[in-house]
């Protein structure tokens, strides 16, 4: 298993990828899951990918060499050529279906799914930051407004963080901050996503990035991350008045009657039923 987010701001965008892999308990190895684009001043791309790991390491490697024909031109598009992020994320569906041709019916053959999730954003040339989700068919969404970041894999854990805090006007290195917690959270959580983690921040209109880093055990900020929003959130816990059951003096009573639903029913009797 593993877990990737990418955010996507008004000032920018945030990609972050851990990098375990794992086959059961005891064969666990470590795979990078994030791959940047770079032609500065012209295009700046950066791809996620969770799933089976020798499909989504067949799609990268595909999409360097696949192209689709330009629906004026008949011309190929590649990912070096395309005049839109959008033309890009085809160039992208294209390879996972090319994929999917060749190693989907041995794959269904060995019991096994075809198997394969990815984020693609970016920026090419004048046109503004975008942000899809490609799935295993090749088909993809795009990220709105309304939902301005991506998350796959697994990704569970670190979904209320996201929620709670990211919007288009969230700054571009809270927006980071949020995408460390975020994994944080899902570490702590899950045995199957584990360090180092690749980060790359990018910000709107550069066509390159230099915050590029890699985060493992002895880094610095992540430590002081982890051990500063560990207790920060024992201190909030702390901070929440615990309820009273017994007639303890309270303004915020728990058990207070429902104006909609009583309290569930006993059963004291082996005659009694629920209905």
């Amino acid at each position: 298993m593993t877990y990737c987010c990418a955010i996507k701001t008004n000032a920018g965008m945030v990609f972050l990828s851990d990098s375990r892999t794992n086959a059961g308990v005891d064969q666990i190895s470590t795979f990078r899951k994030m791959l940047i684009y770079e032609r500065p001043g012209d295009r700046f791309m950066v791809m996620l990918s969770a799933g089976n790991l020798s499909v989504s390491q067949s799609v990268r490697e595909i999409l360097q060499d696949e192209a689709i024909k330009d629906s004026e031109t008949g011309d190929p598009v590649t990912i070096w050529n395309a005049r839109s992020m959008f033309d890009a994320v085809r160039v992208l569906g294209s390879a996972v279906r090319h994929v999917n041709h060749r190693d989907g019916a041995a794959l269904r053959h060995a019991g096994l799914e075809f198997n394969v999730s990815l984020i693609f954003g970016g920026q090419i040339g004048d046109e503004p930051m975008r942000l899809f989700m490609v799935y295993s068919a090749g088909n993809f969404i795009e990220a709105t407004t309304e939902t301005p970041f991506f998350q796959i894999g697994e990704s569970k854990y670190g979904k209320p963080v996201l929620d709670r805090v990211i919007t288009p006007q969230t700054p571009l290195d809270e927006a980071a901050k949020c995408a460390l917690v975020s994994m944080d959270s899902t570490l702590n959580s899950n045995l199957s996503v584990g360090l180092p983690l690749d980060m790359v921040v990018y910000e709107a209109g550069k066509l390159q990035s230099d915050r590029v880093v890699c985060i493992d055990h002895d880094n610095p900020y992540y430590r002081m991350l982890h051990s500063t929003w560990t207790e920060r959130l024992r201190q909030v816990f702390d901070g929440i008045e615990a309820p009273q059951w017994n007639g303890g003096k309270t303004n915020i009573p728990l058990r207070v009657a429902s104006s909609r639903h009583p309290a569930i029913k006993k059963i004291t009797s082996p005659r009694e039923r629920l209905i």
